[in-house]
């Protein structure tokens, strides 16, 4: 792979499972760039891997049944969010017939879910829920928080969005707080 980690970009590994970039960081002592990621699973473990490893094909003597030729593979953007691609051809405008008919209604677009949204909607417990919610501090939208309280059954109530974060926030926190996930 040739091209270079960014952040909340999602791959997914050769072994099947999906990861986000959090960000790109240096080894204190050697310098050496690391790939800082999350898996989008389980109990959300952050990683870190040296860049090289991370963008490295997969060992094939250690894994000749691999499927994919890299490590990692870059997903194209998960929800309705255009994929990069090559520019649509021009067309002259001696090439296109006229019509007097109506132009074609614009085509409906699927809305589009930050990965980071879908990771909180997807997480089991509150304790997850409350770690990814602090990951959103800076990037969460009005949108997206009130979605997250919808989702938790909470009544959100209009305000800055600062102060919308923090009350979502002490209200994740008391039920991480209460949550029941001890063996009795």
């Amino acid at each position: 792979m040739n091209r270079t980690p960014e952040p909340n970009e999602i791959y997914q590994h050769f072994k099947g499972n999906l990861y986000r970039v959090i960000t790109l960081a240096k080894h204190a002592d050697t310098g050496e760039s690391m790939v800082i990621y999350q898996a989008l699973y389980g109990a959300f473990e952050v990683f870190a891997r040296p860049l090289a490893d991370f963008t490295g094909k997969v060992d094939r003597i250690k894994y000749p049944d691999a499927a994919s030729e890299y490590r990692f593979t870059l997903l194209p953007q998960i929800v309705g969010q255009p994929q990069p691609g090559p520019a649509p051809e021009a067309i002259p405008e001696t090439a296109l017939p006229v019509q007097d008919a109506q132009p074609d209604p614009a085509p409906e677009e699927e809305p589009s879910l930050d990965p980071m949204l879908l990771a909180f909607l997807d997480a089991e417990t509150y304790e997850e829920k409350l770690a990814i919610f602090m990951d959103m501090r800076g990037r969460a939208t009005d949108d997206m928080l009130t979605t997250i309280a919808v989702s938790l059954d909470i009544d959100l109530k209009e305000g800055e969005l600062e102060e919308r974060y923090e009350e979502l926030k002490n209200c994740i926190v008391m039920l991480e707080r209460f949550e029941c996930n001890r063996f009795r």
